[in-house]
């Protein structure tokens, strides 16, 4: 595997901060739209429909701005990452491994990650290339940020009709990891079973996996030539 690229929400970053903003904000218990987030992810739909449950008349991209406007905007620190980001991602570039961050954000997001100086090679979010997963688009993308052929690049991300199977159908090879309310549920779900070319539990599970992955025939051949 040369380059391995991470879903941010719920892979590298705990959503924990950002539910309980939007709860504070729409002046509901936090406990209330985790509940409904977790309702959203059983049903297979985006998590963000829990905001529509709460306010069916929502513009959620008008309520963003507004939060922003108001000094409420989002927020991300050490804090918010899961502690096995740094040395899962700094082990990953010791070992040769190029590291790519890429899932849907918006341009702030961008800049508060890059802020953190993650042992990454590239940072960057959906809005700041203008296409969003699932899109097919997008993962055309993050071959084009690999560098290497799509499979010899690994995404890695929580869920499965985001992350996983749109990955897998753009030619990449594709881990799914039990974490976050996504995470969990599907985990063990037959389809995420077959998909997947790894589940992992954390993120430090990765580089003893880099050993026992061989190229397939194509890369092999490509390398030969």
């Amino acid at each position: 595997m040369e380059t391995i690229v991470f879903d941010i929400g719920e892979t590298l970053i705990r959503d924990d901060r950002y539910w309980a903003s939007w709860a504070n904000w729409l002046g509901v218990p936090p406990h209330t739209l985790s509940a409904l987030v977790g309702a959203a992810v059983v049903q297979g739909r985006d998590s963000a429909d829990a905001l529509t449950m709460l306010r069916p008349d929502i513009d959620v991209t008008e309520a963003s701005l507004a939060r922003a406007a108001a000094g409420r905007g989002e927020h991300l620190d050490e804090s918010d990452l899961y502690p096995d980001v740094r040395p899962a991602l700094a082990e990953l570039r010791a070992l040769g491994v190029r590291v790519v961050v890429a899932g849907n954000g918006t341009v702030r997001a961008g800049e508060l990650l890059r802020a953190l100086d993650l042992p990454a090679d590239l940072v960057v979010t959906s809005d700041e290339w203008g296409v969003a997963k699932p899109d097919p688009e997008f993962f055309a993308r993050v071959v084009e940020a690999s560098g290497a052929h799509p499979q010899a690049t690994l995404y890695v991300g929580d869920h499965p009709a985001g992350d996983l199977f749109p990955a897998k159908s753009s030619g990449l090879r594709a881990a799914h990891i039990r974490r976050g309310a996504c995470g969990y549920w599907w985990a063990d779900h037959p389809d995420v079973v077959e998909t997947a070319d790894f589940r992992i539990n954390a993120l430090t599970d990765l580089p003893a996996l880099l050993n026992k992955t061989p190229d397939p025939p194509r890369v092999r051949a490509l390398r030969a030539l």
